[in-house]
């Protein structure tokens, strides 16, 4: 890989982790950078999903003392995540790059559309009586869905989570964001071994992209103090729109 590439693909992931940090939506961003270097779709996404996981790691290490006051509570539904993200990168492995492509301006226009809606879709606190429907069947059929997509795409995966999980479970927003840390943990790596066992990683630039997403996770705390999260949103938005456009001129 030409040093160029590297360095790009290095920036790239810095500016993934960075937004993750600061509002979420940095898979445009990484996936986006591989797209326009020539790398394939499926191994694009497969290889985003790599070089985000480090990012995944370390934004639960702040919720480990809430985590194990509810771990119990997180077991069913994480073991509906592997269900899901397992077949949710199946079936992205099934498809062929020509087929995944004219699905992916269709996925990154609802991703964006969903990332767009994000702030409006912050779970509100619910108290224990109000939340016993996600002791049925709602909560981990939400979850099932969720991360079926979680496998297959992953781009605004932790939004789609909190709204899902803010209709179903109790507690606040840091519970809520918490049980979501953990469960995209949980559809990341079952979704990466998928992915590495179909030998769709594109390990050079995997390499090229963690380094640049650790330090950007860690930047970002700096970047939210300074930059609005306004502006983030609006420049994730206007990746999402232009790589939706751009699939949609490819096709």
């Amino acid at each position: 890989m030409p040093l160029i590439e590297i360095a790009l693909l290095f920036l790239a992931g810095f500016a993934s982790g960075a937004i993750n940090a600061v509002a979420g939506g940095g898979t445009f961003v990484s996936f986006g950078a591989l797209v326009l270097l020539g790398v394939p779709p499926i191994s694009a996404n497969a290889t985003s999903s790599v070089a985000q996981l480090p990012g995944y790691f370390t934004s639960t290490l702040p919720y480990l003392k809430d985590i194990r006051t509810m771990w119990r509570g997180l077991l069913v539904l994480a073991a509906i995540s592997v269900v899901g993200s397992l077949l949710g990168a199946l079936l992205l492995l099934w498809l062929d790059n020509e087929q995944f492509s004219a699905a992916v301006p269709w996925l990154l226009l609802g991703a964006t559309g969903l990332f767009a809606a994000g702030p409006w879709l912050k779970p509100k606190p619910r108290h224990q009586d109000e939340a016993r429907q996600g002791r049925g069947l709602a909560g981990p059929l939400m979850q099932f869905v969720t991360s079926i997509y979680g496998g297959f795409f992953g781009a605004g995966m932790g939004i789609m989570m909190l709204a899902t999980l803010g209709l179903t479970q109790s507690g606040d927003y840091h519970r809520l964001n918490a049980t979501k840390n953990v469960l995209a943990n949980v559809i990341a790596v079952v979704a990466i071994v998928v992915f590495v066992s179909g030998g769709v990683v594109s390990w050079p630039g995997a390499i090229a992209m963690i380094p640049g997403v650790a330090l950007g996770g860690y930047a970002g705390v700096w970047i939210a103090k300074r930059v609005p999260q306004v502006a983030v949103r609006v420049f994730v938005i206007s990746v999402g729109l232009f790589l939706a456009a751009y699939y949609f001129a490819k096709g």
